[in-house]
């Protein structure tokens, strides 16, 4: 059994997370973001993602929130939508 000392993170799996991802409000950019967060999380309900622009319209925030299942998921999705090219700032 592990010991709380050896956990890496305080989350309990499976859990309810929000992710929340940035970048410049272009075409595509959406969608894109959707696409990723689906190799990572099958089961992820596009229609649970909340988009909001910023004050001057050049940005778009979209949270997405999905059912993890493991740090190694949260890990895998975090490294894919920060290594892609429109992706600004992922929290």
């Amino acid at each position: 059994m592990n010991k709380p000392e050896d956990r890496t993170t305080l989350l309990e799996f499976p859990c309810e997370f929000p992710i929340k991802i940035m970048g410049a409000r272009v075409d595509g950019f959406a969608q894109a973001v959707i696409a990723v967060v689906l190799e990572h999380a099958p089961d992820f309900d596009p229609a649970r993602t909340e988009m909001r622009p910023s004050s001057k319209g050049n940005y778009l925030a979209i949270t997405c929130t999905l059912n993890a299942t493991s740090k190694a998921q949260l890990d895998g999705l975090y490294m894919a939508l920060t290594a892609h090219p429109m992706v600004k700032v992922v929290l």
